[in-house]
């Protein structure tokens, strides 16, 4: 079978040494053990005893015996070798001169050391590789790359890679066609037939049923919520959760929806039997999931912008008409009342003034109707014993049932409700509500006057309108919808059969499954299952840094304790070498103009990332040219301009048939997560990078976008969206190295810290980080334990330090001029109590099994900390206390956060420059869509920052060459961040770089106008 399925780099690295092997490698494979020491020296000359140890070493890093052809072997290899054996490297060539010696040593190597012949090996690789088929999504290059990295370690010699490829090539179908035939077998034939009408188009209509069920709500209205729920009703109806899967691992069942969700009907009805039928029920299982999420998306969006936002403006509004009314009112009882204040008090010789001598001096200032009508108007305007400031807003809520009427039986036939103790009764209104809706009258004693609160209780049960001793059913409705919007986003009430709506403490870690990961959770995060050591520890770090800031206070002009409070000076800008002017221009002015669509390309070829680009059935790309393909897809998407720019009929690969080919079956979020995961390890191979971080501080901040289309995934704010325009915000997560990490899309302007610890977590590539600094946003107690206790030290950026409360552990220490500005103790008997249950929540969080936004709401109810909430909360003042005294103690300190934060701010502007078609709007219906868009800018801003970064760095050794002194401080200062000599406008031609990586550099200029970043 041909190698057609391999890049040309597996190719030429299969069983070679593809590149000089690293130090690392050099001393993993090639130092010689006792054993092998011993054999290479029983040999009688210094030539055969080099070869023996180059042969042993390089059969443990290939696989393989260099045996033909020695020039093959790296001169770094030889010289290793020699230096252990204390022989001159020059012996090498004479090793070649009798060629029966290198077979002798090489049989002599795979009997001693255990090496085996493929043959004798081949079961154990077949079921070595149906294992990973069956468990995982890889496709045929990463599973020939897992079958490579088997046999070396598992002493198995390399076959000819045309049988290795066959061997990949027939497990992998055998595998997949065994896959599907258990699925097909475990469908019954109502639901298999049920399933091929899906993919039939109904007579008078123009799509499928699948694509109808396929597609989720876009517009915000009473109407749509009844469609999105009997969406959800209809393809729960077909029966697919039902069907017992016989243990197919859920990351072969996503695979297999995704296929589904991507793919045309009339491709899915092409398909093999087993294989349609095993598609189709991935397929159907996910909807299940997805349109209960979709309908509840949609609740969350009428319910919070269209329903009690509008209903809050509309109360506003009409508190501020009754102001003028309200101030006149107010105005003659305040008349009526300085009289009557100023009437003599009744002493015990003297005469008590009557009430006639009170109304009498009263109604010279006030007549008496006046001040009836005035006292009528504040009771009208001032909520009453059960009233509150909501009143005004919720009557005007309850004028819109009509919007909420006819989806209240719907959504409690369609959604399953779980809920924990708190949104129990909740659960139990919202299931009676429909029973009570229908009828014309509702006594008081049917509801649960508990959830009637506030306002509401006039609303509902005082309503002139309805009978004494029964219930106004608009308002109580509105009042249980309230309720429950709020239990849903707190997840004290979840859908059972929802992911992003479902319970979040459902997917904690818990019995057997804990007790697996504990131990590699607690070694991976440095913590221990018993807390008091380090509990100990984290106390004593505090108390120390109590003192060293105190004892630095005297000589610490920037703060300053005043009332009780901090007080920071603002820091001034960090001054530059002298130099650093002159080397930013020349090394700026050294990078080459550049066409965007050509540094596309340029990167692909250096760094092959578009190998990442897999087919949604698992298959990898068999197109020519692809690489052209993805990078003008990745270019239409990054500058949002479409594919009419870049489409081309005259060019196989940018014909519009091609574009739409590739975009729908190989552009999306995992694929671009993988090729951006490539870029990160390529850039920081770049020797200039290591002078300007180590990838281990991060930082996180939001992009806006507005979001002019109908869609449910983007939210109100006028401050950054204009009036009465939706949004979104590109969350991003970028590291000191200047490269995006990864990024998630969040709906309007929520709070990025919910958000935070889910990009963090599902990052593309790069070492984990362990400072992650933020700009002054809402952060919480909460917010510093979780990001703690996965080992990440949370560092925002203070605008007003006075605000800020410090803790302390020790609460008889004296801390001096800190001591009243630290006056509050941290409970670690509250972290010691729930310590376990802390350490499940890291765990779950950092093996993925559960969100992080959706676990911070789940910590606090109405503001106030759950148990475990407070736990956290304490744990999280100890390093919000230490982060607060480094911040106003160390410079440097705060210098560093202000440096990250202006990298991303720097980093946005080039994210801006290049999203500039359709006036920098996101235009995308669904989540999926601004995901895909949003990852393939977040991938161009990566791939301009490689390019730059190479660049840079032959630019900066060019100028060292010519004599410039170069240090690491300019070199640090400098960055990647340039777009004045890239070209994003205009040309979209894509022509391959004739050899990547080597433009030549300008000629460096001192002068005229700055290449420099914007």
């Amino acid at each position: 079978m041909p190698v057609d399925f391999l890049s040309d780099d597996q190719v030429s690295r299969y069983g070679r040494f593809a590149a000089e092997p690293t130090p690392g490698e050099l001393e993993q494979f090639f130092r010689l053990d006792v054993p092998g020491l011993e054999a290479a020296r029983s040999k009688r000359s210094p030539a055969n005893r080099l070869g023996f140890t180059v042969l042993w070493g390089s059969v443990r890093m290939l696989g393989v015996f260099p045996t033909e052809d020695l020039a093959v072997v790296p001169a770094v290899v030889v010289r290793f070798a020699a230096v252990q054996l204390g022989v001159d490297a020059s012996e090498w060539a004479g090793y070649g001169v009798r060629k029966q010696s290198r077979y002798e040593h090489a049989w002599e190597i795979r009997d001693a050391f255990g090496y085996r012949e493929f043959g004798e090996a081949e079961q154990e690789v077949r079921a070595f590789l149906a294992a990973r088929v069956w468990a995982s999504v890889e496709g045929p290059r990463a599973l020939f790359d897992r079958a490579v990295v088997w046999l070396v370690d598992n002493r198995v010699l390399l076959p000819g890679i045309t049988t290795l490829t066959r061997l990949v090539a027939e497990t992998r179908a055998q595998e997949l066609a065994e896959l599907c035939r258990t699925l097909d077998e475990a469908v019954p034939s109502e639901l298999r037939q049920a399933m091929r009408e899906l993919l039939k188009v109904p007579p008078g209509k123009r799509v499928s049923e699948l694509e109808r069920l396929r597609t989720g709500p876009v517009r915000v209205s009473g109407t749509a919520m009844r469609e999105a729920l009997d969406r959800a009703r209809e393809v729960r109806a077909l029966g697919s959760g039902r069907v017992e899967t016989g243990g197919v691992p859920s990351a072969r069942m996503a695979a297999l929806a995704r296929y589904g969700l991507g793919s045309k009907a009339p491709t899915l009805r092409d398909l093999e039997e087993t294989r349609k039928t095993a598609t189709m029920l991935a397929t159907v299982r996910y909807l299940e999931t997805a349109s209960v999420d979709d309908a509840l998306d949609l609740l969350d969006v009428l319910m919070g912008s269209r329903l009690l936002a509008r209903a809050e403006r509309i109360g506003r509004e009409e508190k501020l008409k009754s102001l003028p009314k309200l101030k006149k009112a107010a105005g003659r009882v305040a008349k009526a009342v300085e009289v009557l204040l100023g009437t003599a008090p009744a002493t015990l010789d003297g005469e008590a003034v009557s009430v006639l001598d009170a109304w009498e001096a009263i109604e010279k200032v006030v007549p008496r109707a006046k001040l009836a009508e005035a006292l009528s108007v504040i009771a009208e305007c001032a909520p009453d014993g059960d009233g509150d400031e909501d009143a005004e807003w919720r009557a005007a809520l309850a004028s819109r049932y009509g919007t909420v009427r006819g989806f209240i039986r719907l959504l409690v036939d369609t959604v399953d409700f779980g809920a924990v103790e708190a949104g129990a009764p909740v659960v139990k209104a919202l299931k009676q509500l429909p029973h009570l809706v229908g009828r014309r009258k509702v006594a008081a004693s049917e509801v649960d006057q508990q959830l009637v609160t506030g306002s509401w209780r006039r609303l509902v049960f005082a309503n002139p309108d309805v009978e004494p001793g029964c219930v106004e059913k608009a308002a109580y409705s509105f009042c249980v919808l309230e309720h429950l919007h709020r239990a849903l986003r707190r997840r004290d009430v979840f859908a059972r059969d929802g992911d992003r709506w479902g319970d979040p403490r459902a997917k904690l870690l818990a019995g057997d499954r804990w007790e697996t990961a504990e131990p590699t959770v607690l070694t991976a995060l440095g913590l221990e299952a018993e807390p008091a050591a380090h509990l100990a520890e984290l106390a004593s770090a505090l108390h120390g840094a109590y003192h060293q800031v105190v004892a630095g206070l005297p000589t610490n002009s920037a703060v300053t304790v005043k009332d009780g409070k901090l007080q920071l000076d603002r820091l001034g800008p960090a001054p530059e070498p002298n130099l650093m002017p002159a080397f930013r221009q020349l090394a700026n002015s050294m990078l080459p103009k550049v066409d965007f669509p050509e540094l596309l390309l340029e990167v692909a070829e250096l760094t092959g990332m578009t190998t990442a680009f897999t087919h949604i059935s698992g298959a990898d790309p068999h197109m020519d040219d692809f690489e052209v393909s993805v990078c003008a897809l990745l270019l239409a998407e990054a500058c949002n301009v479409g594919l009419t720019p870049v489409a081309k009929p005259n060019v196989p690969a940018l014909t519009r048939a091609r574009l739409v080919q590739v975009d729908q079956g190989y552009l999306r979020a995992e694929t671009i997560s993988a090729a951006n995961g490539m870029l990160i390890g390529a850039q920081a191979k770049v020797d200039i990078v290591r002078a300007w971080g180590g990838g281990l501080v991060a930082s996180a901040d939001g992009v806006r976008f507005t979001v002019p289309v109908q869609t449910i995934h983007a939210g109100y704010s006028p401050l950054y969206f204009g009036l009465r325009k939706k949004g979104a915000t590109w969350l991003n997560v970028v590291n000191d190295q200047v490269m995006g990490l990864g990024g998630v899309v969040v709906p309007g302007t929520l709070r990025d810290s919910l958000f935070i610890l889910d990009a963090l977590l599902g990052r593309d590539g790069g070492p984990k980080p362990e400072t992650v600094v933020t700009d002054t946003a809402s952060y919480s107690d909460i917010v510093f334990g979780l990001f703690a206790i996965c080992g990440y030290q949370f560092s925002p950026r203070i605008a007003d330090i006075s605000d800020a409360r410090l803790w302390r552990t020790h609460a008889s220490a004296d801390y001096g001029p800190l001591q009243e500005v630290s006056r509050h103790t941290v409970r670690l008997d509250r972290v010691r109590a729930h310590w376990g249950d802390m350490l499940r929540v890291a765990g779950s969080l950092t093996l993925g099994e559960v969100r992080g936004h959706d676990l911070i709401r789940m910590l606090s109810r109405d503001g106030r900390p759950t148990g475990l909430g407070d736990a956290f909360a304490h744990y999280g003042r100890i390093f919000k206390t230490l982060h607060l005294l480094q911040f106003v103690s160390d410079d440097g300190y705060r210098r560093m956060i202000g440096k990250q934060l202006n990298i991303t701010e720097a980093r946005h502007r080039l994210a801006r420059r290049i999203f500039f078609g359709q006036r920098g709007e996101l235009r995308q219906n669904y989540r999926e869509g601004m995901e895909d868009q949003l990852g393939a800018l977040g991938l161009a801003l990566n791939a301009v920052v490689l390019w730059n970064s190479l660049y840079l760095d032959r630019a900066a050794k060019q100028l060292a060459a010519d004599g410039f002194p170069v240090t690491d401080d300019l070199l640090a200062r400098l960055s990647p961040l340039q777009f004045d000599h890239i070209n994003f406008l205009g040309r979209y031609a894509f022509f391959r770089p004739q050899e990547a990586g080597r433009r030549p550099l300008r000629e460096p200029s001192t002068g005229g106008e700055d290449d420099g970043e914007r």
